[in-house]
């Protein structure tokens, strides 16, 4: 095949340029399919998709330039081979063939990248052992101490620190001996310390301290080995002659001490005796002295931990702070006073080192007397569980319960001291009750279900004085907390200001005792009581035609004359028509079930029934003056009172609003949908 040759098979174009075949894609024959996944190729793997410059600025005019690169940095199509011209009809150039499309790319080897120093030893440290001797000039028992120390190199910036470990009771402070920095080596030549210079046997000098370095770690070995330092032999610490002689003298004070801790496995114990405590009931007998009493408590030993509480019982708490815990859950020492000599006396904490000896379960036996931080506690009884673990795990039978003589009676309590009139009788026994006064407590039910429900009556105030007859009050009684609201009507040039005359309050009955108040309630108020509040008599006159639905869903509450009395005053106010018309209808049904011989009965109710016209008439209706006074009507004796009686439900959620100047117009305005009877 010659080298212009081609071949056509399936789609495919193949090319023979100077004996090598190039294939690609043909082209011309996927123009008109459809842009759906396989029907391009398009590469799937190219993550740059920007745009290349096609346009420039050339002394300030913008022009367009062919672009030098595809999408994303890619060839052009115009730059491959396939795009060369053919010279006489047939091969390609083959100097213009770039081999890299038949041999790849050449591959170079990955340069390894730079990192400075500080990045390369980044967190690495070199560590050794050392020493140095500090002279102790003022003491009689010890001229000179051994303290040992850490000498930490940093490789990323080469300073030093000196760190001296903590030991317990030493008596001189510790820790951070020479502040991390570069260190001088020969201060003439201003020379510094180098992770050189550092090796097992030599001394090293900083601030006047001189260290003797005897030892390294792993670490430090391996670094400096594989630089090509040769390490010195390792050297012994030398032990300091005060640490010794108080190691001695401590195990001559303490030979009865537990110098090893006893093994034990505190998991498996955690987990087999996990919730399992044993009760004993005790009694701590403190009448000996000034002041002293018998008073019981309980005694908790915790089986998990070995640790032990004591609480406080209710009985104990009588005139007394509130402290649940008497002991906290702690392990009990069976001699607190017993001291190590290395022990400060300024600390009260002592650890498992210290103490000699706890308290364990054979040391609990009922009758017996234990010792809590100087109180003595005896052990009067225990429950069921302790006694079937003493038996069952200690082989041990708990005695009987200890009887003690009767106790003396206790002094009764003082009786509730008389009210005062500060504040509020509750508020006052709360204070008796307790050192810190709490609210008394609600009835929050009540509250939620008769929450701004109100029972409204019109009053005046029943007394001699003739300018005060005029005046007209509302009193509200809250259902939700019994409180009283008295709301006083502004009258013009009258010299009554109105408003608030009562803030909502509870309001005592006449006669009552102070100490055990009684209120006034709902069953208290109905038209024609008088109720006393701060010695002011207001007589009730009127009322809300919400207080006789009250009264009708509540007959067990009010009484047959509180009931009858609301009834008569709003069927004369002309309020009760549906109710009237409702019993009217009622009663012809009963008489049309008579039977014939009850026609006299039925006449006489008929004679009664004639003339009576279910409406309303002007005489019934009040009459409202500009500001909402009343202009009486029919009996000349009757008193002007606010009639808060409001039919509409419109105006009595305005009603609700307790504002006395709308109240008094709201009381007496006709009801558009109403006309008056004629006259």
């Amino acid at each position: 095949m010659s080298s212009g040759e081609t071949i056509e098979h399936r789609g495919w174009q193949a090319k023979h340029v100077a004996g090598n075949s190039i294939t690609f894609p043909h082209r011309r024959g996927m123009e008109g399919l459809p842009k759906l996944p396989g029907n391009d190729f398009a590469n799937r793997l190219r993550q740059k998709h920007h745009v290349p410059q096609s346009f420039k600025y050339i002394n300030g005019y913008p022009i367009p330039v062919r672009p030098e690169c595809g999408l994303g940095g890619e060839r052009l199509n115009e730059d491959s081979i396939q795009f060369c011209p053919e010279p006489n009809g047939g091969g390609n150039n083959t100097v213009l063939y770039d081999p890299i499309l038949t041999y790849g790319r050449v591959r170079h080897l990955p340069v390894k990248p730079y990192r400075p120093h500080f990045v390369l030893y980044d967190q690495k440290t070199l560590k050794f052992n050392a020493f140095f001797r500090q002279a102790v000039p003022e003491s009689a028992t010890e001229t000179f101490r051994i303290r040992y120390v850490n000498i930490l190199y940093f490789l990323e910036d080469d300073t030093m620190t000196v760190l001296e470990p903590t030991i317990e009771n030493c008596g001189y402070p510790q820790g951070r001996l020479v502040r991390r920095g570069k260190k001088l080596k020969n201060a003439d030549r201003e020379e510094f310390y180098n992770w050189k210079d550092l090796n097992i046997g030599i001394d090293v000098e900083m601030h006047g301290y001189v260290f003797h370095i005897t030892d390294c770690d792993a670490y430090t070995k391996e670094f400096l080995l594989s630089n090509g330092i040769e390490l010195n032999e390792i050297e012994l610490l030398p032990p300091d002659p005060a640490m010794n002689e108080r190691s001695i003298s401590q195990r001559q004070s303490f030979r009865h001490h537990k110098m090893y801790p006893v093994p034990d496995d505190k998991l498996r114990k955690y987990l087999e005796y996990q919730g399992k405590v044993l009760h004993f009931d005790c009694v701590l007998d403190e009448r000996d002295r000034d002041g002293g009493e018998l008073m019981t408590y309980k005694l908790f030993y915790y089986l998990e931990d070995d640790t032990v509480s004591i609480k406080e019982l209710k009985e104990n708490q009588e005139g007394r702070d509130y402290f649940p815990m008497l002991l906290r859950k702690q392990k009990l020492p069976k001699n607190w006073k017993e001291n190590p000599v290395s022990h400060p006396s300024i600390f009260l904490e002592k650890t498992d080192a210290e103490v000699s000896e706890y308290y364990s379960p054979k040391d609990l036996i009922v009758g017996t007397t234990i010792f809590v931080y100087g109180r003595k506690f005896l052990l009067l009884d225990c429950d069921g569980f302790t006694r079937c673990y003493y038996e069952k795990a200690l082989k041990l039978i708990q005695p009987d319960r200890v009887r003690l003589d009767s106790s003396p009676k206790r002094i009764p309590r003082l009786e509730v001291p008389s009210y005062l009139g500060l504040g509020t009788p509750e508020d006052s026994l709360a204070s008796y009750h307790s050192l810190v006064p709490k609210s008394p407590k609600k009835d929050v039910i009540t509250y939620l279900v008769n929450v701004n429900k109100f029972l409204r009556y019109g009053c005046v105030l029943d007394t001699a004085h003739p300018e005060d007859k005029i005046r007209k009050f509302v009193l509200s009684l809250s259902l939700a907390d019994g409180t009283i609201t008295i709301m006083e009507s502004s009258i013009d040039n009258s010299g009554i200001r109105g408003g608030r005359f009562l803030s909502p309050r509870k309001v005592w009955l006449p006669g009552c005792n102070p100490d055990e108040p009684e209120y006034y309630t709902a069953k208290d108020l109905y038209i024609g009581a008088t109720i006393v509040v701060f010695a002011h008599r207001f007589k009730i006159v009127s009322a809300d035609l919400y207080v006789y639905r009250y009264m009708q869903a509540h007959p067990e509450i009010f009484s047959p004359k509180a009931i009858d009395s609301v009834r008569n005053y709003l069927l004369a106010e002309g309020h009760l028509k549906d109710d009237l018309r409702q019993a009217t209808e009622e009663e012809y049904q009963k008489l049309e079930q008579t039977t014939p011989g009850e026609s006299n009965d039925q006449d006489e109710v008929q004679k009664r029934l004639t003339g009576f016209e279910i409406g309303d008439s002007k005489a019934s209706s009040p009459v409202a003056s500009p500001r909402g006074s009343p202009v009486p009507r029919g009996d000349p004796t009757e008193h002007p009172c606010p009639h808060p009686i409001i039919p509409d439900e419109e105006l009595r959620k305005a009603y609700h609003t307790n504002e006395p100047d709308e109240l008094a117009v709201q009381a007496y305005r006709v009801p558009e949908d109403q006309p008056l009877s004629p006259q």
